[in-house]
């Protein structure tokens, strides 16, 4: 009897896991007949045969027409602000991650977020958002485009009557992080996206409202947005993706129609992603992220249990914890590309204290404490990397927002958020420990 033969390429899915590696074997973007990595594109211009070649280009550049692509077989490519293979062959590969159609990379994480709002939305228009933002985004929301007359109308997205309630015809996006920075509050997207689905059959398709996500505390590993209902995600590559501190880097992942709009966007406005800079992520960053999270989501969760039964901890909040509030809706849109649980590497905490005073100071003398002598963790913002960072949100990435806003919204003026690296989960539980002792 034949042995039964494995299937053929072309019948078997790989899975995403080994596709964050390999990408699409094939592509126009570079020749991959002689290369086993991309290699690394250095040119901020590049060589036109002739001057009819340069014009196609141009012509070419973000052009659709009833919906197909113009474009040669080869891209033709002009100037790195426009395009270069490095940033097209991680855009793919982050398409892919994230299931979206297409991927527009930019400079930073905040370029992303500002053109994916400033491609959607117009004078006259408003943003609903989450009452609590990166302080980043809350700050270019309420201090630089009410200067366009865009408005945002902050809502305690959880409660999704909430929103219904304060839709209006000036309403084109609804905007928010989950899990949310640095809370880990989480947002159901598939009952707003209902919600916005909704409001969207009474409108004609030019002021279609738009549901879009900052993607950056789950990483497509742990949750894409896409599959449940959002139009676009917006994440910072700097975080998990590139995962090591090396760079910088931001992406909006959208539906095919919106690259035009975005690609223009990044021209105009000037934030593109460094070649340099693409590829780390490329190499480095997105082939391993699986790998990394993992790990980091494993001794997350040892870690997040420490706390949990240390008496000098006054709350912990990781979605992987069984006293979690929202413990099922996590298990619902929290999961990794096999379908599993994946609770990501974040912890927020708050040592015990009478007051909000009491709380931050003993908050502030941990997190100094272990900036001096602490070995496996590091006092510094951004978070996803392999070393784990530890950060004070209220007077650091959160300074924005003004103190009692932050309170109003859930945000303890002692609260501690804690980025989970690669380091072995027992060093970085002694070094907690240490620094819980010398406070207590």
């Amino acid at each position: 009897m034949k042995a039964k033969t494995r299937e053929t390429n072309k019948q078997h899915e790989y899975g995403m896991q080994t596709k964050l590696i390999y990408g699409r074997s094939k592509s126009a973007k570079w020749d991959y007949n002689h290369h086993v990595i991309p290699p690394i594109s250095s040119s901020s211009t590049f060589r036109l045969d002739t001057a009819k070649r340069g014009a196609k280009g141009f012509a070419e550049f973000a052009h659709h027409h009833d919906g197909e692509k113009i474009q040669s077989k080869v891209p033709i490519y002009i100037y790195d602000r426009l395009g270069e293979p490095n940033k097209e062959l991680l855009e793919e590969h982050l398409a892919a991650a994230e299931g979206g159609e297409c991927a527009v990379t930019f400079s930073t994480g905040m370029a992303a977020i500002s053109a994916v709002l400033g491609a959607l939305t117009g004078i006259g228009d408003e943003i609903v958002a989450h009452q609590t933002l990166y302080g980043c985004t809350y700050s270019l929301l309420t201090n630089w485009y009410p200067r366009y007359q865009i408005t945002t109308r902050f809502l305690n997205l959880g409660d999704t009557l909430n929103l219904r309630r304060h839709i209006t015809e000036r309403t084109r996006v609804v905007y928010f992080e989950t899990p949310v920075n640095p809370t880990l509050e989480l947002i159901d997207i598939e009952a707003v996206a209902e919600v916005v689905r909704e409001a969207n059959k009474h409108r004609p398709p030019a002021r279609k409202i738009y549901v879009v996500i900052d993607n950056t505390f789950a990483s497509p590993f742990c949750q894409r947005p896409l599959e449940l209902g959002a139009d676009f995600v917006v994440a910072s590559l700097t975080k998990g993706i590139c995962g090591f501190g090396t760079d910088m880097g931001g992406v909006v992942v959208g539906p095919e129609w919106s690259y035009d709009l975005l690609m223009l966007y990044r021209k105009d406005f000037g934030g593109a992603l460094a070649a340099k800079s693409a590829w780390p992520i490329l190499v480095y960053g997105i082939s391993s992220l699986a790998l990394r999270m993992k790990q980091q989501i494993r001794s997350a969760a040892e870690i997040a249990k420490f706390l949990e039964d240390d008496e000098r901890v006054e709350r912990v909040h990781y979605p992987g914890l069984e006293s979690f509030p929202q413990g099922a809706l996590a298990q619902k849109q929290m999961r990794d590309y096999d379908g599993s649980f994946a609770p990501g590497s974040i912890l927020y905490f708050i040592l015990k204290g009478k007051t909000p005073k009491i709380r931050h100071d003993r908050g502030e003398t941990f997190i100094n404490y272990l900036a001096r002598h602490a070995y496996s963790i590091t006092l510094a913002v951004s978070l996803g990397h392999i070393r784990t960072l530890i950060e004070h949100p209220s007077s650091m990435t959160h300074s924005a927002i003004p103190l009692d806003q932050q309170i109003a919204n859930g945000m303890d003026p002692g609260g501690i958020r804690l980025s989970i690296g690669l380091e072995h989960p027992d060093d970085i539980i002694h070094d907690l420990g240490s620094a819980l002792d010398v406070n207590d």
